[in-house]
C-alpha cells in the first residue's frame, strides 16, 4: 500500500476520491458489476461502512471514525492488491436491484439475461403467469433461477448445474428468497442427469469464453471458476450439446434464451443453418440469442 497519512482522509468523499484514484493507478479490471472506478469506489466504501449502497448524498461529508476508515481502506487495498472482484470481498451481488450472496465457488451475476426477465421475456413470452416450467441451464449462484421464479409467479423453476459448489451456493439464496418449494435443483452435467420435462422457458448463461480469450483475462476474472467460463477452442463446445439436447425438452411453444456474450462470429461459424432473434438489452448487443423449438 502506497505511504498515506490515513489521517487525511476525514470523510466519505476523501475515501471514495482516494479508492477511485487507487482503482485508476492499480489499472483494475471492471466488469463484475460495475464498469467505472467511481461506481466501484462507492460501493465498496458504502458496504465498509454499513450504509445502503443507494444512499451516497446524505453522507458524503459525513467524518468517519479511524475503525470505519481501517476497514474500507483494508477493502480498497485488496480489491487493488489481490485482483479480487468487489463482489467476493463484499460476498454479495447485485443484479437488477436483487442481492445475492456470493463466494468464489460461482462467478458474480452479472447476465444481461436479467434484464429481460423485468418484463418476463415479453413480448417473446405472451403472458408470464402462463409460464408453467422454466429451466435455467448453468445455474451457477441461482440468480436467473431467482429472477425467473419472480418473472413468472406460477412457474416451477430447475436450476442445473455441474458444480455441488456452485449449487451449495444457489441453495443459500433460493432459501433467501424463500423459493425452496419453487426452485429445485439438480446437480447434473447440462441435460444428462436431468429428469425427462417440457419447459415453456429455458435461460441459460453457459461457459462460452473461447480458449485464446481465456488466456489472456484479467485477473480478477481468472479469479472467478474457470469451468463457468471456459468454452472451449471456439467458445462453443457446451453450446453445441445444449443445442442438440434442448429441443427434447422444450413445449412446443418453447423458447430457448441464450447468452453467448461476444462470441457471436464464432456462433454464426458453428451454426451456419440456424437464423436466432438476437436480444438486445441497455446493457449488451449481439450477446444473447432467441431460438424456438421449431427451429431447433
Amino acid at each position: 500500500m502506497p505511504s498515506i497519512d490515513r489521517q487525511e482522509l476525514q470523510t466519505l468523499r476523501d475515501l471514495i476520491r482516494y479508492a477511485v484514484s487507487r482503482f485508476h493507478a492499480g489499472a483494475v479490471a471492471l466488469g463484475h458489476g460495475s464498469d467505472n472506478a467511481w461506481d466501484e469506489a462507492v460501493y465498496l466504501v458504502l458496504h465498509g461502512l454499513h450504509l445502503p449502497p443507494d444512499t451516497l448524498d446524505p453522507f458524503l461529508d459525513a467524518r468517519v471514525l479511524s475503525e470505519e476508515r481501517d476497514r474500507v481502506l483494508s477493502l480498497i487495498d485488496r480489491r487493488v492488491n489481490e485482483r479480487i472482484p468487489a463482489a467476493y470481498l463484499t460476498q454479495e451481488a447485485w443484479l437488477r436491484g436483487q442481492r445475492f450472496y456470493v463466494d468464489q465457488r460461482v462467478i458474480v451475476p452479472r447476465s444481461p439475461i436479467a434484464e429481460l426477465l423485468d418484463h418476463g421475456l415479453s413480448p417473446w413470452v405472451q403472458d408470464p403467469e402462463s409460464v408453467d416450467r422454466a429451466l435455467d441451464m448453468c445455474t451457477g449462484s441461482g440468480c436467473l433461477a431467482i429472477l425467473a421464479a419472480l418473472a413468472f409467479p406460477h412457474a416451477r423453476v430447475d436450476a442445473v448445474d455441474v458444480s455441488a459448489d456452485a449449487l451449495a451456493v444457489a441453495g443459500r439464496n433460493v432459501a433467501d428468497y424463500g423459493l425452496e418449494d419453487r426452485v429445485a435443483l439438480h446437480q447434473s452435467d447440462l441435460f444428462d442427469a436431468l429428469p425427462e420435462a417440457a419447459y415453456d422457458v429455458i435461460v441459460c448463461n453457459p461457459p462460452y469464453v473461447n480458449s485464446q480469450s481465456m488466456a489472456e483475462l484479467p485477473a480478477e476474472y481468472r479469479a472467478e471458476p474457470s469451468l463457468a467460463l471456459a468454452g472451449g477452442l471456439d467458445g462453443m463446445d457446451l453450446v453445441r450439446r445444449i443445442l442438440q439436447a434442448a429441443p427434447r425438452y422444450l413445449t412446443p411453444q418453447g423458447v430457448l434464451v441464450l447468452e453467448i456474450g461476444h462470441e457471436r462470429d464464432h456462433f454464426e461459424a458453428a451454426f451456419p443453418d440456424l437464423q436466432p432473434l438476437w436480444l438486445d438489452t441497455e446493457q449488451a448487443s449481439d450477446q444473447i440469442l432467441l431460438l424456438t423449438r421449431e427451429q431447433l
